[in-house]
């Protein structure tokens, strides 16, 4: 959330992203007097308002939108996870301004406006401009006050922030300790002793039986479950019964052609000579002048192209593959660069396209003419798209409806089943902890279905939505309490558990007596099939869990080979013999330097996350899961 390496960079970024920002301070006057609202959670006493949350959650979705463009899946909107996630951060931050606060921390006005004269959208003639920083505001939509209060908020976070980013320290010698145990390795072999190979030698006795199931009885309980009947309102289940014309698919079919087809493609190749827009002329004249030299060279031999572009361009993505930039559509490259290929017939060459990554020369190779889809062929997608636009705008008050309707005629589903046109669903037998079906795994479905007036009573729940513009009802059809299950039905069970447990114990034995032989030497390890060798370290552990990595360079390697082993997590005996220790190559200066400072960000991230683990258990936090 907070950049710890740049106190610049963070305030410019921060400034910059103010209108998409899914998790920012919004100023303490944005909160007060709107009660009614609701909240979703209190922090210290301190309500987080509803329609925070909401502003937080938008922003969030739309950077999602931003970030994965097409590629977006809607269905990550309606995440509970998501939802969690932006509550979550919003709680991070008032805690971490309580703290602020509670320790003392202030920001000068001084401070203030120093820091915001230096942002650099706020300049002109390289000095501060009220007017570029009134205009700036007004065009978010933002009044300096509130503007203000957030630089300021921001600020006095970083002062707090600031005594884990700016003094964590990692001495010389622990970089280079964790940088060696980082890159050396062991070449091993490794021989699994499962417990398979022992089950047909254990046949528990009845004795055996007997004492398990008494001490483990509560494990045999069959939980209080029961069978219910059920209805489920959706968008998509009242979109179903309504009907669409053909008219008003053809019209949206004629006025939308642009959803259902392939927009026109390009495949182009390019040689870059890269530089900053903002280098200086002589610089920039430079490389036009190597971009013109090389632009002749394509002219006089074009069937040298790719062979040019491996040579000589800036761009390493495209010039191993000889310029290939693959197809694309508009809106993907720069304005320049894209305005010059459109116009390109394949197999013609352009050249000097400027942009600001520097002068291309330009080779169309392909062209995907644009192809929209036969009606027939999205006459169903814009069928249930219509369908779902019809009903969405009336879902609300049909949710209410169906809610009054399962609560006034509350000893039959069947009164709402004939009015909205819905089928009476049944389950198989559940407990207070189903996962399936999924549509009844609602913690607070769940909980009316077991509840008295549902069981005893015999009534329908309540409408609950179970997810955004999902309604469930339920009615129980069948009821039975926890009940012990007998010695005699789980008895091959409990069979089936001891000689797995007993298995499991013969093979850690056999590979802990090998062990042993292989180190004093009563065992030939030559009589044991070791398998294929493979070099292992904790950067690269080759599918070893981290444990048999630790055990692997926990073992004395001043004689090799050596041996050592561990029991597996699923049971089982890994017997691992080592037979080279290979050296890392010997670093430069500047690897050392760049692997010190990863390893004390880590440790500064790792800091960070414990104190805000601390401050939470500090400060009440009660969130109201019901109203988010």
């Amino acid at each position: 959330m907070f950049d710890f390496v740049n106190r610049k960079k963070r305030i410019v970024q921060f400034v910059l992203l103010l209108a998409v920002l899914p998790f920012m301070f919004w100023g303490v006057q944005s909160y007060r007097g709107d009660s009614g609202e609701g909240y979703v959670a209190v922090v210290d006493g301190e309500e987080i308002q509803r329609r925070e949350f909401e502003q937080a959650l938008r922003d969030h979705q739309a950077r999602l939108r931003a970030m994965f463009g097409g590629n977006f899946d809607n269905a990550m909107l309606d995440s509970y996870e998501l939802r969690d996630s932006v509550l979550e951060r919003l709680i991070q931050q008032r805690l971490l301004f309580r703290e602020a606060v509670n320790n003392g921390f202030t920001v000068l006005d001084s401070q203030l406006v120093n820091e915001i004269s230096q942002i650099p959208e706020f300049q002109l003639d390289n000095r501060f401009s009220k007017k570029q920083y009134e205009a700036f505001l007004r065009n978010e939509g933002l009044n300096p006050i509130a503007f203000e209060s957030r630089v300021r908020q921001e600020l006095l976070l970083q002062q707090l922030l600031d005594g884990y980013s700016e003094n964590s320290f990692v001495s010389d010698a622990a970089v280079g300790r964790v940088m060696y145990l980082s890159e050396v390795q062991r070449e091993i072999n490794q021989v699994q002793i499962m417990p398979e190979d022992f089950l047909s030698q254990i046949e528990p006795a009845e004795s055996d039986i007997k004492a398990y199931y008494d001490a483990h009885q509560s494990e045999f309980f069959l939980p209080e479950r029961v069978r219910v009947e059920y209805l489920v309102l959706s968008l998509e289940s009242l979109a179903e019964n309504e009907p669409v014309s053909d008219d008003a698919i053809q019209n949206y079919y004629d006025e939308h052609q642009a959803e259902f087809g392939q927009p026109e493609e390009r495949k182009a190749s390019h040689i870059l000579v890269a530089v900053a827009a903002t280098a200086p002329d002589d610089e920039k004249q430079e490389a036009r002048e190597k971009a013109e030299d090389i632009l002749e060279q394509v002219l006089q031999h074009p069937e040298q192209f790719a062979e040019l572009a491996e040579n000589y361009s800036d761009d390493p993505g495209s010039a191993s593959r000889g310029g290939d930039l693959g197809f694309f559509g508009r809106g993907v490259m720069v304005k320049a660069f894209e305005d010059e290929i459109f116009q390109m017939q394949p197999d013609e060459i352009r050249g000097l396209v400027e942009t600001d990554f520097g002068f291309h020369i330009i080779r169309l190779d392909e062209i995907k003419e644009a192809k929209i889809a036969d009606l027939n062929e999205v006459r169903e997608q814009i069928e249930r798209k219509l369908k779902m636009q019809m009903v969405s705008s009336v879902f609300g008050e049909a949710g209410e409806d169906f809610s009054n309707t399962v609560y006034e005629q509350s000893d039959s589903l069947q009164p709402a089943a004939e009015k909205f046109e819905l089928t009476i669903q049944q389950s198989d037998w559940i407990n207070r902890n189903a996962t399936e079906p999924a549509i009844l795994a609602d913690e607070r479905l769940l909980n009316a279905v077991f509840s008295d007036d549902a069981i005893l009573d015999k009534r329908n729940t309540e409408a609950i939505e179970v997810m955004p513009d999902t309604l469930v009802s339920a009615r129980v059809l069948e009821h039975r309490e926890a009940t012990a299950q007998s010695l005699s039905i789980v008895r091959d069970e409990i069979i089936d558990r001891l000689k797995k447990r007993n298995a499991a114990e013969m093979a850690i034995a056999e590979g802990q007596a090998k062990l042993e032989s292989l180190l004093t030497g009563e065992e030939d390890a030559a009589t044991i099939d070791w398998g294929e060798s493979k070099q292992v370290s904790y950067m690269q552990p080759q599918g070893l869990n981290q444990e048999v990595i630790r055990t692997i360079f926990k073992a004395d390697v001043d004689t090799l080979p050596t041996y050592t082993g561990i029991e597996n997590p699923q049971g089982g005996y890994s017997l691992i013999r080592i037979t080279e220790v290979i050296e890392p190559e010997v670093t430069d200066k500047e690897k050392r330097e760049n692997f010190g400072h990863q390893l004390q960000q880590m440790i500064t991230q790792e800091e960070m996350s414990s104190y805000l683990g601390g401050i939470r258990q500090r400060y009440d936090v009660t969130i109201k899961r019901d109203n988010y």
